[in-house]
């Protein structure tokens, strides 16, 4: 072998373990614990148009029919029980099996969340949401490194992202990326791993790296299934098959049950300034039909499994003159699992008049998205100290949407 083929090598195998901003990620352990599973919606989804309170004179009068759910015609969405403020709320008339999910009592909806401080900026709010932090600072690591670093799990493969690890576990040494176990794999030379093995055997953290990423290969390519296929329906059109790919490679690792603990991955494209209508259809039919065949495909595993949705924001209540929405700032997030208090809406309702919005042109945010991600962790997570997750923000009285 060449040395320079022989180097390329072995930063393949320290690449594995590199981190990478902004994409999927995901992690549980084996055994009875609990696994989370977040998905992100990157681009700043428009709430007003995915859970709307169609009964508001405010959001009628605010938005032309293409940019807004209605209780008639084409645009009639999925009218919802158990609301907020005795406003009739419905989703989007391509989510269908979210709101079956609701129903069914699986899935709830917590409205007007996001980030308290205000930002318009995707850049901005991503790095503090996924860093769990209120304004900018140096901060070295994520907050589901930090959640990984308290809690400890044990298992063979507690974080996994897919196809790379996200800002929000910057500092973790447990994560690992992959896009499919199948392709997990070292290419090249097969002598190659023999090689790394003998040439990094010391204490270093080089060595220790390597190690690591040669044991986890071993792992992963023993315990896949051969010819694995997943039995659920998953969405099948073109423009959903990376997320798709995603929620399959997350559902096929927890059921090989390597102690995987915490899952997220992302579904991005909803920063949707000009001609929404369109593209906000696909994707909402993208996340609900996605979810529920990720749901259906983890059916053993709903006792454990917590997946949440959010977004870095929302979109304003007016739409602009390119027939879409600009970036706004009260969001939602959807909590979904058998450990989840489906069924209902949570949060606090602020309204849509003028007076009632922030800075006269934005849904207002009144559930801090920390205060949820919080409920989870301590409810179903086991986590202890959350003061040290998410430094600088106060918990308060729980919203009560989680077991």
């Amino acid at each position: 072998m060449k040395r320079r083929e022989f180097m390329i090598g072995c930063s393949a195998a320290v690449a594995a373990t590199t981190f990478h901003p902004f994409s999927t990620l995901a992690f549980a352990p084996e055994g009875s614990k609990d696994i989370f599973v977040l998905i992100f919606l990157r681009g700043g989804c428009d709430a007003l148009n995915l859970v709307a309170p169609i009964s508001d004179k405010n959001y009628v009068d605010a938005r032309a029919s293409h940019l807004r759910v209605s209780d008639s015609g084409e645009h009639k969405g999925w009218l919802l029980n158990n609301t907020l403020n005795k406003l009739d709320f419905a989703l989007h008339k391509s989510a269908k099996p979210l709101f079956e999910l609701y129903q069914n009592q699986n899935l709830a909806i917590l409205h007007a969340c996001g980030l308290t401080n205000g930002t318009r900026s995707h850049f901005d709010a991503m790095d503090l949401i996924e860093k769990g932090i209120s304004k900018k600072q140096n901060t070295s690591d994520g907050w589901l490194a930090r959640y990984l670093s308290q809690s400890k799990p044990e298992g063979m493969i507690p974080a996994l992202s897919t196809p790379n690890v996200p800002l929000s576990l910057l500092g973790s040494p447990q994560a690992i990326s992959m896009n499919t176990p199948k392709d997990y794999n070292l290419k090249g030379d097969v002598r190659l791993k023999g090689i790394l093995r003998s040439m990094y055997d010391d204490d270093s953290l080089l060595s220790q790296t390597v190690q690591k990423t040669l044991k986890t290969i071993k792992i992963i390519q023993e315990k896949q299934p051969k010819d694995y296929q997943s039995q659920a329906n998953y969405p099948t059109d073109w423009y959903a098959q990376n997320f798709v790919n995603a929620l399959k490679n997350i559902a096929q690792t927890i059921k090989m049950d390597v102690g995987l603990h915490v899952a997220t991955t992302d579904l991005g494209g909803w920063d949707t300034h000009e001609n929404q209508s369109w593209t906000f259809d696909n994707l909402v039919k993208t996340l609900s039909e996605g979810l529920m065949a990720f749901y259906n495909d983890l059916n053993a595993y709903h006792d454990r499994l917590n997946v949440l949705v959010m977004s870095e924001f929302g979109r304003r209540l007016k739409g602009n003159r390119s027939n879409g929405t600009d970036h706004g700032y009260g969001g939602l997030m959807f909590a979904l699992g058998r450990g989840i208090k489906g069924g209902q809406m949570y949060g606090k309702w602020n309204g849509l008049a003028t007076e009632q919005l922030d800075n006269g042109v934005d849904l207002a945010v009144t559930t801090d998205y920390r205060a949820v991600i919080g409920e989870i962790l301590t409810q179903r997570l086991d986590a202890t100290d959350l003061k040290k997750i998410f430094p600088d923000f106060t918990f308060g009285e729980k919203l009560g949407f989680v077991q």
